[in-house]
């Protein structure tokens, strides 16, 4: 549809809500209550057959002229047809029906019959306007087809396509379940705060905001790690937080700045026992969703069945790319190997930094089953507690699917000697340039040495499982509005 047609269209619209205005009716109406969904009128016609009916609903579909016709209307549970006819409605109110368009939002009352093709319809005896829609809708067989459109205009996109809708819906379901999963497991939902004096719990770029009363900079959380481990400290032993993180940093399939995640903290546990926690909760949700545990993303079948193998980092690159990391134990012949394969590395890039580079070029494309990746480095890992037996690395793994790391989880360091070291080697990273390294936080410090229990954290991507599991291949596909760059015309035509 042109834009010189979408104007047309428009300015016909505006015409015809002058004339409803000059017959006297109000074309933006007041609550219209009905006594059906439109799916509940489809699915109890048995019932509900030549009795009196009311439904509300966008049209969606208008034929027939003169004296009669039909139209679908739609609500958020399908679409019904009805049936207007002058004889029924009078010539008065017949002639503001006919000033109706798609898009328009009715209420309408009426009896139940079929059709003789067999189509259920109201065919009604009252309408009223609730809202004329004075900009016409996608065109049925072209479709919001525009990807970047329908991103802006959402609304669009949920009106026209229900399958958008049913994306949505889903992803509500799988909220639902985690929480369900987490309560029923004794875990408490807690709050903290959005807006940090110091940027922590993950490597990123913050969002900074001014507070002016207090004449003081703000950061946008980028992980609620910190403020959760407070509260062991302060004996919760089992709690978890469901909310929004912002992150400064690029847009991709994968990434949104500003995005969902949970994360999870047990007093008394390790990172074994949030692998057992990770499969269960996510088994938990596609039963409870889905009603089966194999899946399929963009053409690959996935078995989400609990227990998921295990493999850790430096298994998973000799597996994967064939190099053997146990042999290369110095910097000098890291930093080597990685220039060798064109890895962006500096004269002081480490050998634990090295060897997760790897791991990301080299292997995590490859992980299309669940796996959980164990044992990270310890310089990628700041907050996760060293391994007794080989104190280079850490009691960390992530959680793999489809190729995409969905989550990552510790045994929490609990030690506020080493944590203040580590903190230390992060601000010194920062003080070099590195943006996304963390700031010494000295409250937290504070609150380890007053003791937290040993205890295993868990961060869960919300949007990219639920990318997995609604089988949806950008992250954009599964965010009601995500972030994009403001356009130059922001008529909405």
């Amino acid at each position: 549809m042109s834009q010189e047609t979408v104007h047309e269209l428009i300015l016909r619209r505006y015409e015809k809500l002058k004339e409803l205005y000059e017959r006297g009716v109000e074309p933006f109406g007041e609550k219209f209550t009905a006594s059906h969904r439109a799916q509940e009128i489809l699915d109890g016609f048995e019932e509900l057959e030549g009795k009196e009916v009311s439904v509300t609903g966008r049209i969606m579909t208008m034929r027939g002229h003169g004296k009669a016709g039909f139209a679908n209307l739609q609500d958020e549970s399908g679409q019904v047809q009805i049936y207007a006819r002058l004889d029924d409605l009078g010539e008065e109110v017949y002639a503001c029906y006919s000033l109706l368009d798609i898009g328009d939002i009715i209420g309408v009352k009426g009896k139940v019959f079929k059709t003789r093709r067999g189509e259920v319809t109201v065919s009604i005896t009252e309408f009223e306007l609730l809202s004329k829609s004075l900009r016409p809708l996608p065109e049925k067989w072209h479709g919001l087809k525009d990807v970047e459109l329908r991103y802006r205009q959402r609304y669009l996109d949920l009106i026209v396509n229900p399958e958008v809708k049913k994306v949505f819906i889903q992803r509500s379901k799988i909220i639902h379940s985690i929480r369900e999963f987490l309560n029923q497991e004794g875990y408490l939902e807690v709050e903290t705060p959005t807006m940090h004096t110091i940027t922590g719990g993950a490597s990123a770029r913050p969002f900074i905001t001014h507070h002016n009363t207090l004449n003081m900079n703000l950061y946008l959380r980028i992980a609620t790690e910190l403020h959760l481990k407070r509260l062991l400290v302060g004996g919760f032993d089992r709690v978890y937080e469901l909310g929004r993180i912002f992150r400064n940093e690029g847009i991709s399939t994968k990434h949104n700045p500003e995005f969902t995640s949970i994360e999870v903290y047990k007093a008394n546990a390790d990172y074994h026992d949030m692998m057992a926690l990770t499969e269960n909760l996510i088994a938990h949700v596609a039963e409870k969703v889905f009603g089966t545990l194999q899946i399929t993303y963009q053409g690959t079948e996935l078995d989400l069945t609990p227990p998921w193998p295990r493999m850790t980092m430096l298994e998973a690159i000799h597996k994967y790319a064939g190099f053997d990391f146990n042999l290369i134990t110095t910097n000098e012949e890291c930093l080597k190997l990685a220039r060798k394969h064109k890895l962006e590395v500096y004269n002081d890039t480490v050998r634990g930094e090295v060897i997760n580079l790897f791991f990301e070029h080299f292997v995590e494309r490859h992980l299309t089953q669940p796996m959980f990746i164990m044992d990270y480095p310890l310089e990628v890992s700041p907050l996760a507690k060293r391994k007794k037996d080989d104190p280079d690395f850490t009691y960390r793994f992530e959680a793999f699917m489809a190729g995409s790391e969905i989550a990552n989880a510790f045994t929490e360091l609990n030690d506020p000697v080493d944590q203040r070291e580590r903190f230390k080697k992060q601000v010194e990273k920062r003080a070099a340039g590195d943006e996304e390294a963390h700031m010494m936080d000295e409250d937290f410090i504070t609150a380890l040495e007053y003791g937290m229990p040993p205890a295993g954290g868990l961060g869960i991507g919300i949007d990219r499982l639920v990318m997995l599991l609604t089988d949806s291949p950008s992250i954009r596909d599964v965010l009601l509005f995500p972030t994009l760059r403001p356009r130059e015309d922001t008529s909405g035509s």
